[in-house]
């Protein structure tokens, strides 16, 4: 029996890459007025994101460090000019990247949809906690979700067993009680299932997510939208 959905937050309730496309756009067209905007923009940050932040993930480099590799790698490949502060710049990112912070359409009317079923819904992100936080509040789900789960607080990342393991701790449940929803096949959908959580892939084809419209039948359910998600628990 499921007591408890875990989301992931990027991608899958928060439209991570629609707010890079707009920041990483305004950000490179402030850094060089006279450069010319192009479509692959958003594009290169999100895969230059899946490079680097595993370093961060492993313990290899600070999370602080791991931004300013994606900095570096941007400028190079887009030939702009490297800021002398990597930090400050990418402060200025930020600025521009919560600017558009919003959720996808079908969240709040999913959480909505699964309340009132004695279900406890919340968030395990591989995110840092005061970003993430922010941004449930920024759009507005804030309320609807306890706990939200960090590596901070669990020690592990996704897909580690022990992250899982942690945040079934955390909720006072067995891993077969939880349900955890998230864009990523790997870390929401195959990983928790190591461990006897159910996973949940949420493939929305518009991610532009490696994995994303090529389901494996033999594989965990899949979804392409949250509004599935209640009609699947039953």
């Amino acid at each position: 029996m499921i007591r408890a959905v875990l989301f992931d937050l990027d991608e899958t309730l928060f439209d991570h890459r629609g707010a890079v496309a707009h920041a990483a756009v305004a950000w490179t067209r402030a850094l060089s007025p006279g450069h010319l905007p192009r479509t692959g923009i958003p594009a290169l940050w999100l895969d230059l994101e899946r490079r680097h932040l595993p370093a961060w993930h492993a313990g290899e480099c600070s999370f602080a460090e791991q931004r300013r590799r994606r900095l570096r790698d941007f400028c190079h490949l887009m030939r702009l000019p490297l800021p002398a502060d990597l930090d400050a710049a990418y402060a200025d990112f930020l600025r521009h990247y919560e600017a558009a912070w919003t959720a996808f359409p079908d969240a709040a009317g999913t959480l909505d949809a699964l309340t009132g079923r004695g279900l406890t819904l919340g968030v395990l992100t591989n995110g840092v906690p005061v970003q993430q936080e922010a941004k449930l509040r920024r759009i507005g789900l804030m309320d609807r979700l306890d706990p939200v789960l960090t590596p901070d607080a669990l020690g592990a990342f996704k897909p580690a067993p022990e992250c899982y393991l942690a945040a079934a701790a955390k909720l006072g449940l067995h891993p077969q009680e939880i349900l955890l929803v998230g864009d990523d096949r790997e870390l929401d959908a195959i990983g928790p299932t190591r461990v006897g959580m159910r996973g949940v892939w949420l493939d929305r084809p518009e991610t532009g997510h490696p994995d994303a419209g090529h389901p494996d039948r033999q594989g965990p359910p899949r979804i392409t939208s949250l509004r599935e998600l209640p009609a699947l628990l039953g």
